[in-house]
């Protein structure tokens, strides 16, 4: 066998790409830190005490689970300083996210507890190890999906876009080098995270949720999905806005903008759509 035939095959289960693939060029492989055993049993040990609180979900159509109490910590003006956090903690095994809020600035958001007991206990661990310093814990009341019953599905829509549109103008997460930023698949979840809609971390695995939607039936608040890598395998998405214009985390180099669905190199790349309300 010749030897640059070899080194492909030896190089190409390094490829496999769990995250986003930029926009446009060669595949990224994309590995996100491994937590000690200590922090992903604490983690997995906080998961697990969330039990039933994604049970309920949003109509019966839906997929994703709804959220519980929710730990929230730090408040920075520029998201570099926030997404230096969230790497921090994603280091510990706690798949956090940050956003921007009313007063403009920057928050990072992280686990899923059943009581507010739970996640105030856990918090209260972080702060002793000076992981974090001062938090506060959200309340299942305070996402969109509880006032679905009152104000109906379009409102939870339009709270999905809102906080999207948060994002623009945030800078792309290099392949989770801690470059202080967002990949798309990290967009998508906090968009769905910050309304109280428990959804998967990477693209492929949003894919797998939800139900089918044609392009022609697209509603706000949607995800739409992309094979950027080529291959027709999922390995991009963004958050759709109505008007055939989607929200998306690009590439390296770039910031988190708005795109036309309609642009060849979307067109070529559409895969499918999906909705989880």
């Amino acid at each position: 066998m010749p030897k640059r035939l070899f080194f492909l095959i030896f190089l190409l289960p390094l490829l496999i790409y769990s995250g986003c693939a930029p926009a446009s060029g060669p595949v990224t492989v994309y590995q996100r830190g491994e937590p000690s055993k200590s922090t992903a049993a604490a983690h997995t040990a906080g998961q697990k005490s969330a039990g039933t609180a994604g049970v309920s979900k949003v109509s019966p159509s839906a997929s994703l689970a709804t959220m519980g109490y929710t730990i929230q910590a730090g408040a920075f003006s520029v998201p570099e300083n926030a997404a230096a956090l969230t790497d921090r903690l994603d280091i510990q095994g706690l798949d956090p996210y940050f956003f921007k809020d009313q007063s403009g600035l920057y928050k990072v958001r992280f686990g899923n507890f059943k009581t507010k007991e739970d996640a105030r206990k856990y918090a209260q661990s972080l702060r002793s190890k000076k992981v974090i310093e001062e938090f506060y814990i959200v309340s299942p009341s305070e996402y969109a999906t509880a006032q679905v019953s009152k104000k109906g599905s379009g409102y939870l829509r339009d709270e999905l876009v809102k906080s999207a549109e948060k994002y623009i103008g945030v800078p792309y997460k290099w392949g989770g080098t801690g470059t202080g930023g967002i990949d798309c698949s990290g967009l998508t979840q906090a968009v769905y995270n910050l309304n109280g809609l428990s959804i998967p971390r990477n693209s492929g695995a949003q894919y797998s949720k939800g139900v089918s939607v044609s392009k022609n039936k697209l509603q706000k608040g949607d995800l739409v999905f992309f094979a950027t890598s080529g291959g027709g395998k999922v390995s991009h998405v963004g958050v759709y806005v109505g008007g055939g214009r989607f929200i998306h985390a690009p590439s390296k180099g770039k910031k988190v903008c708005v795109e036309q669905l309609s642009t060849p190199y979307f067109l070529k790349t559409y895969v499918g759509a999906r909705s989880y309300i």
